[in-house]
Formats: C-alpha cells, sequence, structure tokens
C-alpha cells in the first residue's frame, strides 16, 4: 500500500483520485448541451426522472445504515433530495408523474450498485453518498441557475428544487464538516482505497447515465 494514504487526508485523496472521471462527467456532450441551452425542457425532464431512480436507491437504504459505525455519520436529514425531485416531477410531468416512468438501463445499473452497497457494504455507500451530495452542493447550483433562466422556472421554485438546500444555511460550512467525516472515516488504509475505487465506479456510472441521454437527445446535425 503505498504510503501516501496515510499521509495525504482522505478527502483529498478521494477528490484527486476522481478528478479525471468527474471532468468527464461533467463534459459530456448531454450535460454541454442541456447547459448551453441547446436542448428542451423535456431533456432537462428527463434527466430529472433519472436522478430520481438514483437517489431513491440512496435514499432508501439510508435508515438502516444511520447506526452504521462506517456510514452512519454521513446520514444527514438536510442532505436528502427525493421529495424535492418528487415536487419537480410533479412540476414538469403533471400529478401523474410516475405513470410511464422508467429508468434507462445505465440508470437501473447505477441504482442497483447503489442499492447493493446499501445492503452489504457501508463503506462502498459512502463513495455514492460522497459524489452524489457533495457533487448537488457544488456544480448542481450551476445547473439549477441555468435551468431557470433557459425554461423559466421560479428562482429556487417547482422545477429546481432539487437543487435548494433549504436546511444548509451555508454550504461552504456544510462542505468543510463533510471533509472532516471523510477524514475521519472509520476505515483502514486498504478499505479507503476501495472507497476511492468505488468513487470512481460512481462516476463512470453517472457518465453512462449522461452517454444513454446523449443517444436519447442528440443535437440534430
Amino acid at each position: 500500500m503505498d504510503a501516501t494514504v496515510t499521509a495525504t487526508p482522505f478527502s483529498t485523496l478521494i477528490r484527486t483520485a476522481s478528478h479525471e472521471q468527474h471532468t468527464e462527467a461533467e463534459t459530456s456532450t448531454f450535460m454541454s448541451d442541456l447547459l448551453g441551452g441547446r436542448l428542451g425542457v423535456d431533456a432537462y425532464t428527463r434527466y430529472t426522472e433519472q436522478l430520481w431512480f438514483v437517489y431513491r436507491a440512496l435514499e432508501d437504504g439510508s435508515p438502516a445504515l444511520a447506526d452504521d459505525p462506517v456510514a452512519g455519520p454521513f446520514i444527514q436529514p438536510e442532505l436528502m433530495r427525493t421529495t424535492e425531485l418528487e415536487r419537480d416531477l410533479a412540476h414538469l410531468r403533471g400529478a401523474d408523474w410516475r405513470e410511464g416512468l422508467e429508468p434507462l438501463p445505465a440508470t437501473a445499473a447505477y441504482a442497483a450498485r447503489v442499492a447493493e452497497c446499501a445492503r452489504t457494504w457501508p463503506a462502498g455507500y459512502i463513495a455514492h453518498h460522497y459524489t452524489r451530495y457533495l457533487g448537488d452542493l457544488s456544480g448542481g447550483q450551476i445547473i439549477r441557475d441555468k435551468a431557470e433562466k433557459t425554461w423559466g422556472f421560479s428562482r429556487k421554485g417547482d422545477g429546481v428544487r432539487f437543487y435548494v438546500f433549504e436546511e444548509i444555511a451555508n454550504p461552504a460550512s456544510f462542505k468543510r464538516g463533510y471533509r472532516e467525516l471523510l477524514d475521519a472515516v472509520n476505515a483502514d488504509d486498504l478499505e479507503k482505497q476501495r472507497i476511492v475505487d468505488e468513487c470512481k465506479r460512481a462516476f463512470a456510472l453517472n457518465t453512462a447515465v449522461f452517454r444513454e441521454l446523449g443517444e436519447v437527445f442528440p443535437l440534430s446535425a
């Protein structure tokens, strides 16, 4: 095992190790087209639908992990997004928004992996928790701003509530606290390396969703 694993704070290690995948996800064709205003609100709606499947897997699995020595400290109610996603989907799809809602194959695979980690590997669950929620608190705000401007949603209102963390008054301070939790994670160096690997896997699963969304919403030449 590389000695730098112990010397480097785990929050730094996990961030730098997944940097390449993070960039790949952020610069996907679909996300570039969406943020560039080149796609319609139907593409944004389909993306929001995919998020619902992933977050339901994340959050359905969280109550059983609340007292877990490894994952427990990360289970924080103020992060939960499912209710907000459901309000957004009701706004985007109407009251019967659940009808005909299906995950893309990549989304189903992503949600299944999250659920599997929640059930069988709490440390692996942390990798998915980190990649989703810290991303929402950071880059998610760019998506919210673009969505409000492009499709006319009310500021921080229905349609973009997923990106609004009402119970987190100071995101920068919250993220600092989250990184401290990562640094103090109850795992040895080998397990930390496995968490980093799972974090890379989480980004790859997310990128696969973007790829499939890009196939559903190709820009006409």
